[in-house]
């Protein structure tokens, strides 16, 4: 019993630091991780014991950091590491600095401008600038979506792991049973080619937009920004200078968020 407490079998150094240094290697590994990540598999990539990284498992998901994945032995990251990620965006203030560059894609394309972040497994509508046309789009700050539907959202989602865009799939499919799964996959594949999303009265509501994601600076998507307007003035078809707009808009946000 008492060898079991010894630092040097809890991988301590007398100060802690090696312990909190590997908790946080395997947060950090969650984060970079395209799928659920098991035991052993933390244990190779971080080159920790099988029985270290159960107990650091252990203490994360009992604060909720982490979750085990139903009807698996795997782990996803859980709702508190969502909340952790809430609080960065308060505090990095995406607002002040995508408010610039949506002000001046607003005065270029003349269409409704929006910033939308990622919150858990939803998206969020933090800011617009409304098109100077009598006839536009506008939207409501603060409502939370779902991701699978919208071209703000999908382009977040076309960048997330694939367990969050499994989750999304199964949401959208209790919503649609007909829906066509394999061509839901290919065309989220296609928005990570290109770079972008598009909607053309999706919602039944006559709106149209192309949207674009940005990244924060170890290439995880933070959200998307896009240019809404009234479907009658989109060419979905014939968009790619618009498009252009909005994709060097969004890099431009991230080359900010990067410092």
């Amino acid at each position: 019993m008492v060898a079991d407490q010894s630092p040097e079998v809890l991988g301590e150094t007398p100060g802690g630091t090696e312990a909190a240094d590997r908790v946080a290697d395997v947060l950090l590994l969650f984060a970079r991780s395209d799928s659920p990540l098991g035991v052993s598999k933390i244990a190779r990539s971080l080159s920790l014991s099988k029985a270290v990284v159960h107990r650091i498992l252990q203490s994360l998901v009992s604060r909720s950091l982490v979750q085990v994945v139903p009807g698996d032995s795997a782990y996803i990251l859980g709702p508190a590491a969502m909340g952790l990620s809430a609080r960065a965006f308060s505090q990095i203030d995406v607002r002040s600095v995508a408010s610039p560059i949506l002000r001046h894609l607003r005065d270029v394309t003349r269409e409704t401008t929006t910033l939308s972040v990622l919150v858990g497994n939803q998206r969020v509508y933090l800011d617009q600038f409304e098109s100077p046309e009598e006839v536009k789009m506008v939207i409501e700050i603060g409502p939370r979506y779902a991701l699978h539907s919208g071209a703000s959202s999908r382009v977040i989602l076309a960048f997330l792991p694939d367990s969050l865009i499994d989750d999304a799939i199964r949401q959208l499919r209790g919503q649609r049973p007909d829906l066509d799964e394999e061509t839901y996959r290919k065309n989220l594949t296609e928005i990570r080619v290109r770079g972008y999303a598009t909607s053309l009265n999706e919602r039944n509501t006559g709106a149209a937009s192309i949207a674009a994601p940005f990244f924060d600076a170890a290439g995880n998507v933070m959200g998307s920004i896009s240019s809404s307007g009234p479907a009658f003035r989109y060419a979905i078809d014939e968009h790619d200078e618009h498009a252009a707009l909005v994709i060097d808009a969004a890099k431009a946000i991230t080359q900010r968020l990067r410092g």
